[in-house]
């Protein structure tokens, strides 16, 4: 019986065999998971209807279930509409959580082109294809070190 938030059997499965830098996204509903998966990743869609389950549900679980040392958004281009109006606010709800988290961790934006060359690499071990509707909600973890108590 587990005793963390996260249920989901292929998830628990992946993230038992990955490792201190591994990589996690969770990924929007507007997000070619298909396309750009990584050589050693794997695929979970979670996407049952829009808005059903969300980034920040899917980062809740992940957060009750392994160390995260870096978070990643992908970061708006200068071109975009969007990059004039500040941060998406789905990125004020991922800060909230990570500091309820008791995690002291910064979002750190990676450009968009250079944020799927990252999910590309052989470290992304898992790709989490969620039905977010917010614009710029991806969300790439790196996998802590788990501290011995």
């Amino acid at each position: 019986m587990l005793k963390h938030q996260l249920i989901h059997p292929k998830i628990n499965e992946v993230l038992g065999r990955c490792g201190h830098h591994s990589k996690i996204l969770i990924a929007d509903g507007n997000y070619p998971a298909s396309s750009t998966l990584g050589p050693n990743a794997e695929l979970v869609s979670l996407n049952l209807m829009p808005g059903l389950v969300n980034c920040t549900q899917t980062l809740q679980a992940l957060l009750s279930a392994i160390p995260i040392e870096a978070c990643n958004t992908m970061g708006i281009p200068d071109d975009d509409p969007y990059a004039l109006g500040g941060d998406p606010p789905v990125w004020n709800e991922y800060r909230s959580i990570l500091k309820d988290s008791g995690l002291d961790i910064e979002l750190q934006p990676i450009q968009k082109w250079d944020f799927y060359d990252a999910v590309a690499s052989r470290d992304l071990v898992l790709t989490i294809q969620t039905a977010e509707q917010a614009l710029w909600a991806n969300l790439l973890l790196t996998v802590g070190v788990r501290q011995v108590v």
